[in-house]
């Protein structure tokens, strides 16, 4: 099994980060990516920048995260974008996996949001669609 810092220096430009803001959430959304079920994902546009993460490219691969910092999965942005709180639709919340419609995803994700950092009706968000190009859990035990 490789080790996060043989996987980095494999993949100097990668970025590492965890989905969610807890354990239960982190695994949940990793059984999700790792199921083929979450092919998107998107978080507040104010987390990037100079003093924050770095903006997802297109075919850049970067490293999930399991909770306890072990590396999970390696996904590749296959596109990016940024949009309005109120301009989110139903097929990318479909492509997140996690929702079931618009209505959930609003509810849950503004919940989300004021957790980490605040949340306001004409927010930017990033909009990531990715794909799974190595799962690190095959052959752990």
């Amino acid at each position: 099994m490789k080790s996060l810092q043989e996987i980095i220096d494999a993949n100097p430009e990668a970025e590492t980060f965890r989905f969610g803001d807890s354990r239960a959430l982190c695994d949940e959304i990793l059984a999700l990516v790792r199921s083929g079920k979450k092919t998107a994902t998107c978080e507040a546009a104010h987390h990037y920048g100079p003093d924050g993460d770095a903006w997802p490219e297109i075919g850049r691969r970067d490293v999930a995260l399991e909770w306890d910092g072990r590396p999970a999965v390696m996904i590749e942005t296959i596109a990016v974008e940024t949009r309005r709180w109120g301009e989110m639709d139903e097929a990318f919340v479909a492509a997140q996996g996690e929702f079931r419609d618009l209505a959930h995803w609003q509810g849950e994700y503004r919940r989300y949001f004021e957790r980490s950092g605040g949340w306001s009706a004409d927010m930017k968000i990033m909009c990531e669609r990715f794909r799974v190009v190595e799962d690190y859990a095959i052959g752990r035990r």
